[in-house]
């Protein structure tokens, strides 16, 4: 007898609907046998055992035969235990234990236990998204998955906790009886809640170039690089960017928690990534952790940095090679992974803050203390940063000792709640510029036509070149600035780019609409400190 269930696999940051066809033979056995086909891995293959143990200790009994479970469409792998659930059901389908034939309006994933409990599995999130797209209704998962896949309007999630409830909840449904009741989260109530930070820019005393230079870079969401001597407040200062950087939207909420479902480090109690992530690796990473690897590839912390902040503290003592790679996504925002079986593309459109000293010994053109390091010590120190990731970086900013008089007397240090105010005018100003029919660019079809299609932007980071051409206009003694100042620093076309966006990022944090030569100034001068290390 052969019975029909729906599952679903994750692949990246997206899911696929998989059919589970459960067929017994009905050739008396000594025993009963599991032959699972369709690509499985060996966890799926396992669950043939878990799925014994929890039928046979929720009170029901499989008669000694062969059973057959195909996996569809059977040329894409199948990994993880997620199919636990999908498959026990067929299995009492099969075998008479549901009244109804037809669940095609059920998505059901779980791992089981083996006194048929449920347990919760990574990726519920793209999951939930792949069954609205694919018309299904009603997704049955375990209990602790619900609210992370409760967010995606347009599919009602059943929390359940167990099989039985399970069989319960389908043989009610089909007599259209169920007293069941779906999960419903308040999105909109999730990303309004007052976000709290543990840091705030009132304990950071002096330090007023390197705070208006994070607070230009929050509003804009620039790369930025605090070069300074041991204790001067670079870790300081990065710890409390997040608390002036602008909540997410509820776009970027989404897909930033389908990394973090994936990775499987969501809060489950919380279901959605409502404050924007942020992430501080330390320097023994390895390329593989900081991009993402393995045989199935998984996001690695620049992906989990997505939509928000990535902190390279002592950025010279990270290996060369695990810095090279951050290139790539710092330019186009994605991460592709490839492996003999697949190829995955991770989001990675993150901010990045990275801190270092000027020397090994870190008190290069310090006052108060003398640098005992010989200049070829010095170049050969900053040179682990090269010069094509340096370029990369929109701000690079000097943090200088502080002074006593400024450490220990003056008037209170604005907060975070101040400068906040100031980085979300200016994000709107970008919001409300962005929803223009510049923000439509030309994308391809899988034919290659041309059509167009909106590209979402949310920060001037992110312009392409036609929207810098179109929203970075420059009055004459603004474009003979920045030409003076590309022929005399040696200016390169990417860092040309780069100055535009953070001049256009500083007027609107001033409320102007159009780029002044003060504004190109200080944009300006934010590319200046690299000339007086790697030069």
């Amino acid at each position: 007898m052969l019975f029909k269930s729906r599952s679903a696999a994750v692949y990246g940051i997206d899911a696929n609907i998989i059919d589970v066809e459960v067929d017994f033979s009905g050739v008396v056995t000594e025993k009963t046998e599991f032959n699972t086909v369709g690509l499985p891995d060996a966890a799926v293959r396992e669950s043939r055992d878990r799925v014994r143990s929890a039928i046979k200790n929720s009170g029901f009994d499989i008669p000694p035969t062969r059973i057959t479970i195909n996996l569809a469409p059977a040329d894409i792998k199948k990994t993880g235990s997620g199919f636990d659930l999908a498959i026990a059901i067929g299995i009492l389908g099969a075998y008479g234990a549901l009244h109804t034939r037809d669940i095609s309006d059920f998505l059901l994933v779980g791992e089981l236990g083996l006194d048929g409990c449920l347990r919760a599995v990574q990726g519920m999130l793209p999951i939930a998204i792949a069954a609205r797209t694919a018309g299904i209704k009603n997704l049955v998962i375990p209990a602790s998955n619900a609210r992370e896949a409760a967010v995606v309007e347009g599919v009602d999630v059943y929390p359940v906790h167990t099989l039985l409830e399970v069989r319960e909840l389908l043989n009610s449904a089909s007599f259209g009886t169920t007293t069941a009741i779906p999960l419903r989260v308040e999105v909109a109530t999730l990303l309004d809640e007052l976000q709290q930070f543990p840091f705030d820019f009132k304990d950071v005393r002096g330090q007023h170039v390197a705070k208006r230079a994070l607070e230009v870079a929050a509003a804009g969401g620039h790369n930025i690089l605090m070069i300074g001597p041991p204790g001067s407040g670079k870790t300081m200062l990065a710890k409390r960017l997040p608390s002036i950087l602008a909540p997410l939207r509820f776009e970027e909420a989404l897909e930033t928690t389908k990394i973090h479902s994936v990775a499987g480090v969501l809060d489950a109690e919380q279901g959605l990534v409502t404050h924007r992530p942020f992430r501080s690796p330390h320097h023994t990473i390895s390329d593989a952790g900081l991009i993402g690897g393995g045989m199935i590839p998984r996001p690695g912390e620049v992906s989990l940095a997505h939509n928000g902040l990535l902190f390279l503290d002592e950025l010279p003592e990270f290996p060369r090679n695990v810095l090279e790679v951050l290139r790539q996504p710092l330019e186009d925002g994605v991460v592709t992974i490839a492996r003999a079986a697949m190829s995955l593309t991770f989001p990675a459109r993150f901010m990045l803050a990275a801190a270092m000293n000027p020397c090994p010994c870190g008190y290069f053109n310090d006052k108060s203390r003398e640098c005992m390091c010989t200049p070829p010590m010095i170049q050969r120190y900053v040179s682990k940063v090269s010069g094509p990731l340096l370029d990369r970086i929109d701000i690079h900013i000097e943090v200088p000792a502080v002074q006593y008089k400024e450490l220990r007397g003056g008037a209170s240090a604005e907060g975070s709640a101040e400068i906040r105010t100031r980085v979300l005018a200016a994000r709107d100003r970008q919001h409300a510029r962005f929803a223009l029919p510049p923000n439509i660019v030309p994308t391809r079809t899988t034919k290659g036509t041309a059509r167009a299609a909106a590209k979402p932007i949310f920060s001037n980071s992110q312009m392409n070149t036609q929207q810098i051409r179109t929203f970075c206009e420059l009055s004459t003694d603004a474009e003979r600035l920045l030409e003076r100042a590309m022929q005399q620093q040696g200016l390169s076309a990417r860092a040309h780019d780069r100055i535009l966006k953070v001049a256009r990022t500083i007027a609107d944090l001033s409320g102007e609409p159009d780029i002044a030569v003060k504004h190109i100034a200080e944009a300006i001068q934010y590319r200046t400190l690299d000339r007086s290390y790697w030069s």
